[in-house]
Order: structure tokens, then sequence, then C-alpha cells
């Protein structure tokens, strides 16, 4: 018996430009990809929660939002891969929309052989992502990263976004060094390359949420001046 196909994946491009969007949807048909439209900021928003998208392509310049508010506002609940493409090829306005939460920045005019191999590598990253475990125990502790849950001792512990994504990012490679650059890249983007005073922040109250001894640790590692390690076993 043959495999069924796989199902095409699904593209969301909230775009206000009619011709710039039929033209988007044309492309990414010849592509293979199944595409749904939205005009508007809040209507992208809509369709991004109820439509179940594989990626979304985004506009900057939309008529009743800017899109950096719709990335965050889908940062809140999921972490579908977004490109932004658009016609503000500044440097502050790039920062602004990683720093937001999207994955890629590609300005227009654009290639459409480009577009599609940058939709290739975030589709291929998410599905590297979808393949790891949902959880992963280190002890006592027990990081679930599809729920966003933290467990001590069989205790749930409340830690914010950016604490949980610290947190993440450790549970991922437990034993490894990840260095400070790789979290302020990672969680706060890399306009915060030199905040190295949000790292320690951040762990400090994580540990403190762990009923973690920074000098007798049970979890969190301190390499001085270059990072932090998540201890094994």
């Amino acid at each position: 018996m043959t495999e069924p196909a796989a199902s095409p994946a699904r593209i969301l491009v909230v775009e206000d430009d009619a011709p710039i969007r039929r033209f988007l949807k044309i492309a990414l048909g010849s592509g293979g990809y199944e595409v749904a439209e939205a005009e508007r900021g809040r209507q992208g928003i809509e369709l991004a929660a109820t439509s179940a998208p594989d990626c979304v392509v985004l506009d900057l310049g939309l008529p009743d939002m800017d899109g950096k508010a719709v990335i965050a506002a889908i940062r809140e609940w999921s972490r579908v891969p977004i490109l932004v493409l658009s016609v503000r090829d500044q440097e502050t306005e790039k920062i602004a929309a990683l720093d937001a939460g999207a994955d890629d920045y590609v300005t227009k005019p654009f290639s459409v052989g480009e577009l599609l191999a940058r939709l290739r590598a975030l589709l291929r990253a998410r599905l590297d992502r979808a393949a790891e475990p949902a959880e992963q125990a280190v002890g006592a502790l027990v990081v679930n990263f599809a729920s966003r849950t933290v467990r001590v001792d069989q205790r749930e512990v409340k830690l914010t976004r950016k604490e949980f994504d610290v947190l993440a990012l450790l549970a991922r490679h437990p034993g490894r060094l990840v260095a400070h650059g790789q979290f302020l890249a990672t969680v706060w983007g890399p306009a915060h390359m030199d905040d190295t005073h949000y790292l320690r922040i951040a762990i400090g109250h994580i540990r403190e949420k762990l009923g973690d001894d920074a000098a007798d640790p049970r979890f969190i590692i301190t390499e001085p001046g270059v990072g932090y390690r998540l201890r094994e076993g």
C-alpha cells in the first residue's frame, strides 16, 4: 500500500496591497504551498489562530496596526515561523521586527527564488523543533516545552515568559555550556547583545523560584564570565 501524500504547507500572507497579495498567492502556489490571505493586521492575527498556518508572511505597513504589533500578538501564544516582507529597509526596523519575534526579514522588491528558499529554511527549522521531545527532565527539574510549564520536586513553578525561555534554552542542552551571547540573541534579540544584566537578573529570579543556591547549585551552574550550564542528572 502506498503512503498518502503529505499535505502542502499552509502559508498565511498578511498584506494590504492586493496586487502583491495576488502575486504572492501565484508564486507560493507554484512552489507547492497552500495560501491563506489577510489584508489587515487583526484579520491576520485571527487567521493565525484559526487556520493553523505553517508559516506567516507579513507586511509591516498595514492599515489598522503596525506589523510589529501583529508579531507581538502572535508570539503571545504561537511559535509559528514569521517572515517579514516589507519595503522598510532601515536597520532599526529590521532589528525591531526581529526583536518582536520575527524569524526572518526580506525587503521589497524581492526575488521569488530567495523568498521560497527562506520559506523552506524556516519550515525545515520548524520541523526540527517539532521533532524535539515535548519535555526534558533533569533530576527533579522537568521543563515541558509544549505547555511552557516547569516542575521541581513535583510542584509547579511559575516563570515569566523570558525566564521560561532562558531555562528552556538550558534544558535543550543539558550539561552543555550556553554562552551569554547565545542567551541574549535568542531570548532578547540581536539588539541586546551587550545587555548582560538582563540575563543576570533572569537567572537570579529563576534560581530563586527553583530553590537553587548559586553557591551550591542543584540545577544551574555559573561559568564565570562565559555563561551557564544545566547540571546533568
